[in-house]
């Protein structure tokens, strides 16, 4: 194992802190999606989780840590949603405050849920440069502390667990795959397989139209995101300096899905598993399936993270 910012050590301490707080969330299987895809799928629901998303075992590991003093002046941060939602509600439970700076095209469901959980929302243009500005501006005005919403070790800590936890609820498997938006959630589940079992595949799914990390992965050096365009909205961020060296070391490959693809994987879960994530979580799905099936994953036992549900009702992608 490489010298990285994060280790089995960090995430096993993450796991004892979200022990009691953090669900444990289950993990599914489809014969009909296995028949499609030709392999044996275990879909670890994380769409299940509080806030709807895997985000909060990151949030919360993070904000956990912090002590009195600086939660007293409480936590920031900027995110087009699921993390907005885990950081109000990880201030709720460390009962402090929470400032949240969104674009003013983040999706309507999840503002008005970071709002239900009682963080003070700011909103700005949708631009990164944007959102960096006003949260500094206001982390000054206020003392807040900045959690954000990958590029932290104690955030891919937390994202981790769920590596620990596959392990402990399938007996075997061959591979495992992930959505990359900023690399999070793949570096935390990565770093616990590598150390582990690290024959097991990790592999990255990824939209075309926000492939920087394939792109980065084949160049062998971080290509910054350029202007993304995708409905997988949890994705649109670039690679971090934290995130990007764990990548580079344990991410066996990158396979990229277009929007229609994504868009049938959705509809495909929902139809035959009854369960209703949202695109960004479709993109590990999509993946596995036809066209994009890789011969060397044929018959292979390979685990799916759902990353997340969170999807406006009245705005599904194939009406």
């Amino acid at each position: 194992m490489k010298d990285h910012s994060v280790s089995l050590n960090s995430i096993r301490a993450a796991a004892e802190r979200l022990d009691h707080v953090c669900h444990r969330t289950p993990v599914l299987t489809s014969e009909a999606l296995d028949r499609i895809s030709e392999n044996q799928l275990f879909f670890k629901c994380e769409h299940l989780q509080k806030v709807g998303a895997f985000k909060f075992r990151g949030a919360y590991n993070a904000a956990d840590q912090l002590d009195p003093t600086q939660l007293k002046h409480g936590i920031i941060t900027h995110s087009s949603g699921n993390h907005a939602q885990a950081i109000a509600l990880a201030a709720r439970l460390k009962n402090c405050p929470a400032y949240v700076i969104m674009p003013s095209n983040a999706p309507k469901p999840k503002i008005d849920a970071v709002r239900e959980y009682g963080a003070e929302i700011s909103f700005c243009p949708p631009q990164t440069s944007a959102r960096e500005q006003l949260t500094a501006e206001i982390q000054k005005e206020k003392g807040a502390i900045f959690i954000p919403p990958y590029d932290h070790p104690s955030v891919i800590a937390g994202q981790g667990t769920i590596g620990l936890e596959l392990l402990e609820q399938i007996e075997h498997v061959d591979a495992i795959v992930t959505p990359i938006g900023g690399g999070g959630l793949i570096s935390g589940v990565a770093t616990a397989i590598k150390a582990l079992r690290p024959e097991i595949r990790i592999i990255g799914a990824e939209p075309l139209g926000a492939d920087d990390a394939a792109r980065s992965l084949s160049a062998g050096r971080c290509i910054p995101q350029g202007a993304p365009k995708t409905i997988a909205d949890g994705l649109l961020t670039s690679l971090g300096q934290y995130t990007w060296p764990i990548i580079q070391s344990y991410v066996d490959e990158i396979i990229t899905v277009s929007e229609e693809e994504i868009i049938a994987a959705m509809r495909l879960v929902w139809e035959r598993m009854k369960q209703l994530i949202e695109p960004s979580a479709a993109v590990a799905v999509a993946a596995l399936l036809p066209p994009q099936a890789r011969p060397h994953l044929k018959g292979a036992r390979v685990a799916l993270v759902l990353s997340g549900g969170n999807t406006d009702l009245r705005n599904l992608p194939w009406n």
